[in-house]
This record gives C-alpha cells, sequence and structure tokens, in this order.
C-alpha cells in the first residue's frame, strides 16, 4: 500500500497483521478518489473502521485540512499511528481508539465534511454506522460519506437531509456515496 498522490506522493503504507483488516484494493481506492477528488481539499475528514488509515492519509495527502482515524482494534491503531508518522501528518491527524457507535455519538453536527466508512463486511455494522451518522448528524451540508461494502449488501437510503450520490461496483466490493443536502 501507498500514498498515490499529493504531498505524502508514493509513501509506503504498514498494514495491520492478521486477518481483522482487510484493506482496500489500489483499484478500488483510485476509484474512491476519482469520485470525491474536487470534495477534498480543506476539508476535516473522518476515517471510520480506519485500519491502515490509508483513505484518511490519502485524503491528508491530497489536501484535507485535518483527519480523524477511529479504530477499536489497538495493533491496528499503532500501525495506523506510524504510518501518520511516516507521512508526516502530525499536526493534520489525529488516531482515536474506540468503536464506531461510541466515537459517532460524541460528535457534534456537522463536525466533518468528508466520511469513510469501510468496516469488515457483513453483520450489518455499515448499515447501523450509516444510521447512527444520519441520527447524530455528524456531516456538514454538502459532505459526501464514502462507504466500502460487499458486493450485493444492501445499504439504508438516506433519511432527513441524507440522500444516495451514486452506488458503483467493483468487483467483489461496492462502493456507496451518500450527501447531506440543505434542510
Amino acid at each position: 500500500m501507498r500514498i498515490i498522490t499529493g504531498l505524502a506522493r508514493g509513501k509506503k503504507l504498514a498494514a495491520p497483521s492478521g486477518l481483522k483488516t482487510r484493506p482496500t484494493t489500489d483499484r478500488v481506492k483510485e476509484s474512491i478518489f476519482n469520485i470525491v477528488q474536487f470534495d477534498i481539499e480543506g476539508r476535516a475528514v473522518l476515517d471510520l473502521f480506519c485500519g491502515s488509515g490509508q483513505l484518511g492519509l490519502e485524503a491528508v495527502s491530497r489536501g484535507a485540512r485535518t483527519c480523524v482515524l477511529v479504530d477499536s482494534d489497538r495493533a491496528a491503531l499503532s500501525v495506523v499511528e506510524r504510518n501518520i508518522q511516516n507521512c508526516g501528518f502530525d499536526q493534520q491527524c489525529m488516531a482515536r481508539l474506540s468503536d464506531a457507535s461510541t466515537f459517532v455519538a460524541r460528535q457534534s453536527a456537522g463536525s466533518f465534511g468528508l466520511i469513510f466508512l469501510d468496516p469488515p463486511y457483513g453483520g450489518g455494522i455499515l448499515q447501523r454506522t450509516l444510521l447512527e451518522i444520519f441520527r447524530f448528524d455528524i456531516l456538514q451540508e454538502g459532505g459526501i460519506i464514502v462507504c466500502e461494502s460487499q458486493r450485493g449488501e444492501a445499504l439504508p437510503e438516506g433519511e432527513g437531509p441524507y440522500r444516495v450520490l451514486k452506488t458503483y461496483d467493483y468487483g467483489n466490493s461496492k462502493v456507496t456515496t451518500y450527501t447531506r443536502e440543505a434542510e
């Protein structure tokens, strides 16, 4: 894994060992950043279920103002902290050990302009987390949520000011984007 472009272009990223983390493939990662390329600059980013932190770190490399990288696995967070140091993003990034539900519930409305959600496939984790984000309303108006899930996995349509923008299929993976419209 590496940073594709921007300030930390070419920096190699470490990945957590074991099977708990499923890194986003390079193909899917490049596609995600093609989708959000004009929605990164100056934004506060949340990388929930961050694993190695590659999505959040790529966003900072491309001009995001800040990024909070959250994972519930201590070993993964240790790797994230090393990756932050390696990229030189100590000032822009914060790594947090927390489960997704607790973290989302503690955020203020409109805290983030871009949110990456890439939890383990299946088990309803992604669906529950999306509903919590909608309920606590932590995305700014015009912000984007990018979800990676298993192809064929049903996700909520959105509620209130939240709606699905588009869904993309990449082999066994699916990327779904949401936005928060003005009320």
